[in-house]
C-alpha cells in the first residue's frame, strides 16, 4: 500500500457509511474511511474505498 495514494476529495464528500448512512472521516495515514457511528473502518486500496461492511475493520473502544 502506498501512503501517497490520494482519494478524490469530491468522492469523499459524497460517500457515507453503508451501514448507518452517516458521515465518514478520512484517515490518510491508515488509508481508511472511519465511521464513528458504526464503529467501522473501511479500507482504501489503490485509492479506491472498499465500502463493504464485510471488509471493514471494527474499531476498538477508543475509536482506533
Amino acid at each position: 500500500m502506498n501512503d501517497t495514494t490520494k482519494v478524490d476529495p469530491k468522492l469523499l464528500e459524497i460517500l457515507v457509511c453503508p451501514v448507518t448512512k452517516g458521515p465518514l472521516d478520512y484517515d490518510a495515514t491508515a488509508q481508511e474511511l472511519i465511521s464513528k457511528q458504526a464503529g467501522l473502518a473501511y479500507p482504501i486500496r489503490d485509492g479506491i474505498p472498499i465500502m463493504l461492511a464485510d471488509e471493514a475493520r471494527k474499531l476498538d473502544a477508543d475509536g482506533k
